[in-house]
């Protein structure tokens, strides 16, 4: 692997040496996104005294008795593709918040995932809630401090101040040229990292050089990595892109990796058609993942260094389409690890009395989890990152 300290020496700076000799065992969120709309109440059946439900999905409907019941609601179920959450669930390491979302709900899966995203209820906000974070709590020198596991940037991670990693592959991360290697590619990159005189004032090649600085720490924190990464006995995965990712990122927390907010998105929630068909594998995948990754942190006893939040940007209408599903309103979300509070927050609305677009009501607010997991989590007031924190109710959600 070609590291930043071969990127020539203006660009091996002395605090990104400082961060990189660095093997920080501080807290770690991880922020998993359903995209498309999770239905709740096919993740959450409402199959006890709620006659309501089996008339409203006449053929969605999760027949009764099935699924393991809500010890905190047991007219709740967990759909039997989510018994890896339901199995952490019974084991104390899940809270649940069957009702989720903001007041007057918008249904555009463009608008409703950007109020989540940014942490308020504003179509103008640009910089992500996890990304004010870093901008108030992280550095200048450390990539891997926001990490977006995907393809894509996930711009609940948007900073504005301080830098942020995608990497869709983490063992297999490279600074890819096409028709460039080699001797030819070692010139080149030397080249980069000798752009911008930091005792000049050209802000544009400044910044190149501080990308490549940071492209060429990042690509020697990973090298370790490069052929793979293990497993530790009695943990298995299943199959996928999502499963490959955590797999990947329990790997890389054991490395030792300075990782504080991670993201990840997985996609194929918005069941307008055939959702008796693709809603409970994608369901059974994220389960089955989750318990994974669960049983992999306690097994390299990294397991109270980590908590997962999972949401998405609403729920589904509870009447069925024919096949499938509409945008709705409030939805389900979960607060996952060995130090979540494991309490239920919220209670679950019920179906007789719907809000004014025949839509779950919401019994929680989005803002207020968040308000949570920055100063019961991460330790740090969320006053200066979410607008109007102090209008908001905290949820217990980390143990005492």
């Amino acid at each position: 692997m070609y590291g930043a300290a071969s990127l020539g020496p203006k660009a091996f700076e002395e605090g990104i040496a400082a961060a990189a000799a660095q093997a920080p065992s501080e807290r770690v969120l991880v922020s998993i996104f359903l995209s498309g709309g999770a239905d709740s109440l096919t993740m959450l059946a409402p199959t006890g005294a709620h006659p309501q439900y089996a008339a409203a999905r006449p053929t969605l409907a999760l027949p009764a008795g099935q699924g393991t019941p809500l010890s905190e609601d047991s007219s709740l179920r967990w759909h039997p593709s989510l018994g890896g959450l339901a199995e952490l669930y019974g084991e104390g390491k899940v809270s649940v918040m069957p009702a989720i979302g903001y007041d007057d709900a918008n249904q555009s899966h463009f608008t409703s995932r950007h109020y989540w995203e940014v942490g308020e209820v504003n179509p103008s906000g640009r910089w992500g809630w996890l990304g004010r974070y870093l901008d108030h709590h992280g550095v200048a020198d450390n990539p891997l401090q926001g990490l977006a596991l995907g393809w894509d940037l996930q711009p609940v991670l948007a900073a504005r101040d301080v830098p942020v990693a995608t990497v869709a592959e983490p063992d297999n991360y490279d600074f890819w040229t096409p028709g460039v290697w080699g001797s030819v590619q070692d010139k080149m990159l030397d080249a980069f990292g000798d752009l911008g005189d930091p005792l000049t004032s050209d802000i544009g090649l400044g910044q190149a050089r501080a990308a490549v600085a940071a492209t060429g720490r990042l690509r020697d924190q990973l090298a370790p990595f490069q052929g793979g990464f293990t497993t530790p006995g009695g943990v298995t995965y299943p199959n996928g892109g999502f499963a490959r990712r955590l797999q990947a990122l329990a790997g890389m927390l054991d490395g030792g990796l300075p990782l504080k907010v991670v993201a990840i998105e997985s996609g194929g929630y918005d069941t307008h058609s055939n959702q008796a068909d693709s809603l409970p594998t994608d369901l059974l995948e994220i389960g089955d993942s989750l318990r994974a990754f669960q049983r992999d942190l306690e097994a390299r006893v990294l397991q109270d260094r980590v908590l997962v939040h999972v949401w998405s940007e609403f729920g589904r209408r509870p009447d069925e389409n024919g096949s499938g599903t509409d945008h709705g309103a409030a939805g389900a979300g979960f607060v996952i690890g060995s130090q979540a509070r494991g309490e239920m927050v919220g209670q679950f609305p019920g179906l007789a009395t719907l809000d004014e677009d025949d839509n779950l009501r919401n019994t929680s607010d989005f803002r207020g989890v968040y308000c949570a997991l920055l100063e019961q989590w991460l330790g740090v007031d969320a006053g200066p990152i979410i607008p109007n924190a102090s209008s908001f109710t905290r949820p217990a959600l980390v143990a005492a």
